[in-house]
């Protein structure tokens, strides 16, 4: 870490233990992303409430580049099992920050726009043309949201693209003009 760990006890006295403790914590990050900027945390000892007793809260704020992570609101009447539940919450994020830098997020297919040109009721199948002039073969099995039946050639139609062994595939094929332009 470029700055060292920065822990703060809020409403109660500190504690040699619970501190390194969440030093542990915050240098077990570092095995996920070795450039964390600085991190700080604040343990807390709330207010008395009627019904949860004296909670402990822990709030992390935990900078790398380009990002700004934090983990509030993690509470419990053990303080040790709230910095457990904090970090984890920030070892989650910190995690997802590493997938996206390496492109590891998962992409969604972008669903397209067509118009249904053919279709044989009886083999349970048709045809999709897109804008581009590109044809889609989908069967009844790919037809979300209605009958298959009530399909009509002519119908807008919008569904992800898929390329099969025998070609162009269309599945999850809704009805609809869904923006279609």
């Amino acid at each position: 870490m470029q700055v060292p760990v920065h822990i703060q006890f809020r409403g109660m006295a500190p504690s040699d233990a619970l501190e390194a403790s969440a030093r542990e914590h915050a240098h077990k990050l570092e095995t996920f992303a070795p450039d964390i900027m600085s991190c700080r945390v604040a343990i807390e000892l709330s207010q008395k409430h009627q019904h949860q007793g004296r909670p402990y809260s822990v709030h992390i704020d935990l900078t790398l580049p380009g990002h700004e992570l934090v983990a509030n609101r993690v509470q419990d009447g053990d303080v040790y099992v709230a910095l457990r539940d904090a970090f984890d919450n920030m070892k989650r994020q910190v995690e997802d920050v590493v997938r996206q830098r390496r492109g590891d997020e998962k992409q969604h297919a972008v669903p397209l726009h067509g118009e249904v040109v053919r279709l044989d009721d009886e083999g349970g199948f048709g045809f999709i043309r897109t804008p581009d002039g590109n044809e889609y073969y989908f069967s009844r099995n790919n037809v979300a949201g209605m009958p298959f039946e009530h399909m009509q050639a002519g119908s807008a139609v919008q569904f992800l693209p898929e390329a099969g062994s025998q070609g162009l595939q269309a599945r999850r094929v809704s009805l609809g003009k869904h923006g279609m332009g």
